[in-house]
Formats: structure tokens, sequence, C-alpha cells
């Protein structure tokens, strides 16, 4: 959550804060982290003081800060929020280290998030953050990827596809021994995709960012999301340079503040934000975020891996009116397999699905779209 900690410059997230030498970082004073708590800078109109403009920034004003502040520790704030996936905040000691001080992660995501920290450093170190924003800057314009969702909503009648490219989970292995990222992205896209999930985590899932490049420059025109543990705003400009028009933030990992810092970004760079819950609680915390379009609804717990589709329902019984009334287009994840599963989730309220194993799995991911479906999909 440097984002709005640190004043020296624009940081890359609310625990990256925590990564300085213990007692090293001042507590800073909301005024003075004006250059570090947004994307882009405010603009006070004539009669304006910044002061007055600084008042109404959400982010210098989030309960995040006003903790920070008080002298709480990054994960005493994310826990305080409900989140349960602790931060190491060092990336630079071995994970053998980390154990020694935190104890065993708690659950698989707790530790591909722990490996992520260090990963990110590493790429960091290796492509600066001022290389990659350039790198994103002269990316070509981003597709739509909530409008491309939309649309094939509308066209076919059955949730809009987004489907994934996945090699391997940490659940089920390897999916697919005969991977060719760039045969499976084109072959989903010809039998009906709206848009195509990426996915780029190397050590959990074998993805990588070029996977997403290749399909990005092979002619393939669907927007495509980056399917990746985003903790750091340099990974969301790496996306982009990549050719992402989309990125996934997941609220069981991301404070708020974070979630807020990252939609800017965001939206600076044309890409769309797919913001993933699994819990009432995640559904509350996002729905009270400004700038939220694109939510998905994972059906599989990112601790147990247990999948349940009533998640679904559950969720949009209790939220579908709020969620309607902000134009906020919902996404089922997990857990859909058959003509029925999808039809069960779209009786709930989805108006898209993210579908990686049923697919990929299957001798032609292609052709498999019409099986998940019960019909072929109209491109």
């Amino acid at each position: 959550m440097e984002s709005a900690l640190l004043s020296r410059s624009v940081g890359s997230s609310f625990a990256a804060a925590a990564a300085a030498p213990r007692g090293c970082l001042p507590r800073p004073s909301r005024v003075a982290t004006l250059s570090g708590a947004r994307a882009r800078p405010l603009r006070a109109g004539p009669k304006d003081s910044i002061l007055e403009v600084l008042a109404q920034d959400d982010m210098l004003n989030a309960a995040e800060l006003v903790q920070w502040e008080n002298g709480k520790s990054v994960n005493s704030i994310a826990a305080s929020q409900g989140i349960r996936i602790r931060r190491h905040c060092r990336p630079t000691a071995s994970l053998k280290e980390i154990e020694e001080e935190l104890g065993a992660p708690h659950n698989i995501l707790e530790k591909i998030i722990w490996d992520k920290e260090i990963e990110v450093a590493e790429g960091l170190a290796k492509k600066p953050l001022k290389e990659v924003m350039e790198a994103a800057a002269k990316a070509p314009p981003s597709g739509d990827f909530y409008g491309a969702l939309e649309a094939a909503y509308k066209r076919n009648g059955v949730p809009a596809l987004i489907a994934e490219v996945k090699k391997a989970s940490p659940s089920r292995g390897v999916l697919r021994e005969n991977f060719n990222p760039v045969e499976i992205a084109k072959a989903y896209e010809k039998n009906g995709a709206a848009c195509l999930s990426i996915l780029t985590d190397e050590k959990y899932f074998q993805g990588s960012f070029e996977n997403l490049e290749k399909v990005r420059v092979s002619g393939v025109k669907c927007p495509l999301l980056c399917k990746e543990f985003v903790i750091d705003k340099w990974q969301i400009y790496n996306a982009r340079s990549k050719g992402a028009d989309a990125v996934l933030l997941i609220a069981a990992v991301l404070p708020d503040l974070d979630i807020k810092y990252f939609l800017r970004i965001c939206k600076e760079l044309g890409m769309t934000a797919l913001i993933e819950v699994h819990d009432e609680r995640e559904m509350e915390r996002v729905l009270n975020i400004n700038g939220v379009k694109l939510i998905g609804i994972n059906n599989r717990s990112l601790e147990t891996f247990v999948v349940d589709t009533a998640n679904t329902k559950m969720l949009l019984e209790k939220h579908g009116d709020s969620i309607r009334e902000k134009g906020i287009l919902v996404v089922g994840e997990s857990g859909l397999f058959t003509p029925d599963d999808v039809a069960y989730v779209q009786n709930a309220g989805v108006s898209a699905v993210l579908v990686g194993e049923s697919l990929v799995k299957q001798e032609d991911p292609g052709r498999a779209i019409a099986g998940l479906f019960g019909k072929e999909l109209v491109h």
C-alpha cells in the first residue's frame, strides 16, 4: 500500500511500504503523500485550494492510511478488512528465512503470494519500473474487454465466454501436455470466445508473460486478460506492455487501498480490471469501491480449492440489486463443465463466465465450447 504512504515517488502497493528496513520508514502525514497517492495529478479549479482537493481524494483519506499513521502493521490493516493472506514484505529474503520468522504458509494462496513478492522484486531488478512504464505507453491501444463481454452476451443470449489459455494448476497438475498457447487462443476465438484469459504465473500454473505476448502478436483480435496474482503496479504496466487489455485483482489478497490505486492505473492505461471475490465480505468491500465495472465470483476457495457453484447464487441473491444499480457485469468462475452449470450461474445473474480446465483438457479446446454451452456461439 506504498501508493498512499510514500512521498518520494509513486509507490507500488501498500504492502511494498513494509519492505523497507524495519524502523527506517517514517510515518508520513496525509498531506506529505501528495506525490504518491494517485496515478495522475489532481487538478484544482481556479477557486480550489490544494488542501480542498486533497480533502476530496478518497485515497488520501483512506482508513488504511489513518491506521498506518497510528502504527498498525500492513498485515494488521489487511486483517481488519477480513484478508487472511499474510505478506512477508521481505522480497530479498529466502523462503526459508521467511518461514523461520512467520512459520509455514497457511494455504496455497498465501504460498503463491509469498513467492510472488520475491518474483516481482526480481522482475523490478531486471526491468525497472520506468522501463516497463515506457514500454506500456508504446503498446497499441487496449481493446474494450468489458464491451466485448457485453456485446457477446446480447448476441448469443448466454453468458459471454472468457476462455482460459491454461497449461496447469496447483490443484490439478498439468492439464494439457501438448500445450501451444497461440493455437489454443485461435481455436477459442474461432469458436466464439468473447475474450481470452492468459495465465502468466510460471511457478504454479506454468504460464508466462511471453505466452501473453505471443498470443497478442499472433493476430488474435479478442481482448486479453492477464491472469496473474497482482500485488504491485509493475505487474500491471508489464501486462499492458505485453498486450493485455485487462488484469485480475483478487480481493482476498489486496486491501481496499491497493484495489483503488490499481483501478486508477488501469483507467490511465485504458485497461479493465476484473475484481475477483469469493465471499460476502469481499463482495461488500468491492461494492463500496468506486469505478468497479467487472466483478468475478470465484466458486473455488483459493485457500482450500473446494468448488461450490452455489456460491455465485448466494452472493447474487444478496447483492444483485446493488450490482445492477451500479451497472456492474458479473463473471462466474470455476466449476463450470456442462450446459447445466452455465445455465445455473446465468439464472443466478451472471453475464459472463471464465472457463479454462473443462475446455483446455479436451482434444479440441475450440470445439469444446459448443459442448460447454449446448450450442455454437456466434462470434
